[in-house]
């Protein structure tokens, strides 16, 4: 059986009151009767109880996370940053994949809620009315990393990712391509439809270029899907010669289907994309990337639910951070 602090208590012939007070380090203790406690509890090997420390509490020092995909770098470096902030403020994470599937964020939403998280920090590429529903009523505070919001006015982390695209976009125009494709997540997304589509044609517009429909793909957001959509833009009697990649994965199919097929980057084709993660670093070439700030989102996201949990003041609660575009070698 575990120890309890009614044997530590027992066995230092003190109050469990006492065990209570050295064990969350309150100095109203003396000291050779905090000396006598420390000892039984390493001796017993008591370990506090934290489910029961929280009901005396009411809190829990726990923090849902729910995530669309751990598997993808995107979301495994933005979860580093939460996990770090949550240490340095001595909060324990659940972390929940939601496998990009409505239903099942609404189940996780709902579990974390009944494990008496004290916040949640949530990911999607889309919110459904059915969590922005329950997120709505939910008594913790709820805080958006990386996710669009544009109706619920929950605090949110992120860039901007319409002007970030509207760059990536317009470096392409001012590098003289007049036909410029965006391969595109999918359109499900709502960054990826009301932001990064939306920049490219702003761009585009700008310039006096037209639209043209061939020149905008979309991929299920997966590098062998974006290898076999490179080919759509091969076989067009008008190849276009930039081509704007909604992500890293997206970008190394496409360069990928590229040189597989006898072309080279930069000197056929142009290529920039969105994330700036390892992948966009290990090929050759390297591909010029919008640098999106992951383990910030994550870490910045933390530090904001900290302060909303323990009813701290704040300035700003629809975060907008900084990012920039690192120049490679897949543009001139």
């Amino acid at each position: 059986m575990s120890v309890t602090i009614y044997d530590v208590a027992r066995e230092a012939n003190v109050s469990m009151a006492t065990v209570s007070r050295v064990v969350n380090g309150n100095q109203n203790v003396k000291p050779a009767t905090r000396k006598k406690v420390l000892e039984c509890i390493e001796r017993l090997g008591y370990r506090p109880n934290a489910v029961a420390r929280g009901l005396a509490s009411k809190k829990t020092t726990t923090i849902g996370v729910i995530v669309p995909d751990i598997s993808k770098s995107y979301y495994a470096e933005l979860s580093r940053g939460i996990a770090d902030v949550a240490t340095m403020y001595e909060y324990n994470i659940i972390l929940s994949n939601s496998d990009k599937r409505p239903t099942r964020e609404v189940e996780l939403f709902e579990d974390h809620l009944g494990k008496q998280v004290d916040g949640l920090i949530f990911m999607s590429d889309s919110l459904s009315e059915e969590i922005k529903s329950g997120m709505a009523t939910a008594n913790v505070p709820i805080v958006l990393a990386g996710t669009l919001d544009s109706d619920t006015n929950l605090p949110t982390v992120n860039i901007d990712h319409e002007e970030a695209a509207y760059e990536a976009v317009k470096k392409l125009i001012d590098n003289g391509h007049k036909r410029i494709a965006h391969v595109s997540g999918p359109m499900s997304r709502d960054i990826n439809r009301l932001c990064k589509k939306v920049g490219y044609e702003r761009a585009l517009r700008e310039a006096g270029l037209p639209l043209i429909e061939e020149y905008f793909v979309e991929t299920d957001n997966t590098y062998d899907d974006a290898y076999e959509k490179w080919k759509l833009l091969r076989d067009l009697d008008e190849k276009p010669t930039g081509i704007f990649a909604g992500n890293d994965e997206i970008g190394v199919g496409i360069l990928n289907g590229i040189r597989d097929d006898g072309f080279a980057v930069p000197g056929d084709f142009e290529m920039i994309c969105f994330q700036h993660s390892l992948l966009s670093r290990a090929v050759r070439p390297q591909l010029t990337a919008i640098v999106v700030p992951l383990y910030d989102l994550g870490a910045v996201s933390m530090r904001l639910l900290t302060k909303l949990m323990n009813g701290e003041e704040v300035e700003e609660t629809n975060v907008a951070l900084p990012y920039r575009m690192e120049e490679r070698q897949s543009t001139k």
